[in-house]
């Protein structure tokens, strides 16, 4: 396949408590932004000059990976593993303490809230001030300037400066100039948190499309369906670590199950951090098995409980909860609302409230199951919390012969895996009725 797009060899990047990454006006960033490769910075910005040594703490150590032209990379691993940092550095936004990291095509970056464009400058200037910086020539920018425009949804603030727009405007601007000027490298940081759902899914959408296209994708993300539907391949870190490296569907199962990433229990007993709004909080959200006990191993046979726990602040509301089901190759598998008719089309009163639902054995196919927990008004539609991998558990199959494998050991494709009952006839012969089942 030729020379990597990205390499990274022996990459460090040391830290005190408290240390921020300076400011850097428009020349600074754009001489930032055109230097390449990445490499280490032999001590310039390095931690030596820290007064208080015991304070440092490293964000990335001992980082190696490569990634050909074409691939599609994700990088998953829970909050503080090192994963913003890994993508501040390709971008040339910090420079790395020790190692080093090189890139061989044009680089385009959507990394969070606040380091995509210059604050000074219109939505208008910022997007050929991108297009300068990928090298695009002004009139190949101008061809794609309406249809990142209407990507967007800030035609209005167009030539606004961006200072003054919302972060949702501000992130949906720069994954529209990300996708659109087509750099042969997109960075690509959590930006699917940001906006209503159905923006979420028109930037899953493009990115899909810029995978086909066949240009690289470093795509840092918690939501483990977009990760497995849209990279092929995973690394996961922890503690500023690479602990693996593989096929995402292996990865993300490693991530869900090891204690690292979502568990089968979820808790937020903080109602100020709690995810919600003023009508309602999400407390917490669990999977049980049969027997009432919180796992995160079923086996496929027995029946699975999950419920969510949450808190109603306003009275008036006809609230449903609801809760989403996808597989860890990011299969959405299905939803399912209370419909409880003690609640439906009811305002529930203030409290605490945890609605419950019971899926039956032998439904799911073996795997890692993630669930989504959201709380919505129907009429109109508004969604009050809405928790992306909330919980996840795995279905254990079983070679006992009376689950839906039968006596096959081997690989069964399929997103569920119901029990069916079958019926068998002999035709053509004189066997007695007792040969029919």
């Amino acid at each position: 396949m030729g020379r990597s797009a990205i390499r990274v060899e022996n990459l460090g990047k040391q830290y005190y408590s408290g240390q921020r990454e300076p400011y850097h006006r428009l020349t600074e960033a754009i001489s930032s932004l055109v230097r390449y490769p990445v490499a280490r910075d032999n001590g310039r910005q390095g931690t030596d000059h820290l007064p208080d040594k015991s304070a440092r703490f490293w964000a990335l150590r001992h980082v190696s990976f490569e990634v050909d032209h074409g691939e599609v990379v994700g990088i998953i691993g829970r909050n503080g593993s090192g994963k913003s940092t890994l993508l501040k550095i390709l971008s040339r936004i910090t420079a790395p303490t020790e190692g080093k990291a090189a890139i061989t095509g044009r680089v385009g970056s959507l990394l969070e809230v606040g380091t995509g464009f210059h604050p000074e400058l219109s939505g208008r200037e910022n997007i050929f001030f991108t297009g300068s910086i990928l090298g695009m020539r002004k009139s190949e920018v101008e061809r794609k300037f309406d249809d990142i425009v209407e990507f967007s949804g800030v035609g209005p603030f167009i030539d606004s400066p961006v200072k003054r727009y919302s972060s949702g405007m501000y992130v949906r601007l720069g994954f529209a100039v990300a996708a659109h000027l087509e750099p042969e490298i997109l960075l690509v940081d959590e930006v699917l948190a940001v906006g209503d759902a159905s923006f979420q899914k028109k930037c899953l959408n493009k990115m899909e499309d810029v995978r086909k296209s066949g240009r690289t994708v470093l795509f840092v993300s918690h939501n483990m369906p977009s990760i497995t539907r849209l990279c092929p391949r995973t690394i996961l870190l922890d503690q500023g670590r690479i602990i693996e490296d593989g096929p995402s569907h292996r990865v993300v199962s490693r991530y869900l199950s090891s204690g690292l990433g979502t568990a089968a229990a979820r808790e937020w007993p903080d109602a100020a951090t709690a995810p919600g709004n003023g009508v309602g909080r999400l407390r917490g959200v669990r999977v049980r098995n049969d027997a009432g006990i919180i796992t995160d191993s079923l086996d496929i046979r027995r029946p699975v409980q999950v419920e969510m726990e949450y808190d109603v602040l306003e009275p008036g509301h006809v609230l449903t909860p609801n809760l989403h089901f996808f597989n860890e190759e990011g299969l959405y598998l299905f939803v399912t609302s209370d419909l409880n008719p003690a609640w439906r089309g009811k305002p529930r009163p203030v409290g605490r409230f945890t609605s419950s639902v019971m899926i039956p054995g032998n439904f799911f196919a073996e795997g890692t199951v993630i669930v989504e927990a959201a709380l919505s008004t129907m009429d109109p539609v508004t969604v009050h919390f809405d928790k992306k991998d909330a919980v996840a558990f795995q279905v254990i199959d079983t070679l006992d012969g009376d689950s839906a494998r039968g006596d096959y050991a081997g690989h069964l494709p399929g997103v569920v895996r119901p029990l069916l009952q079958w019926t068998d006839k002999i035709l053509g012969s004189d066997a007695p009725p007792g040969g029919e089942s």
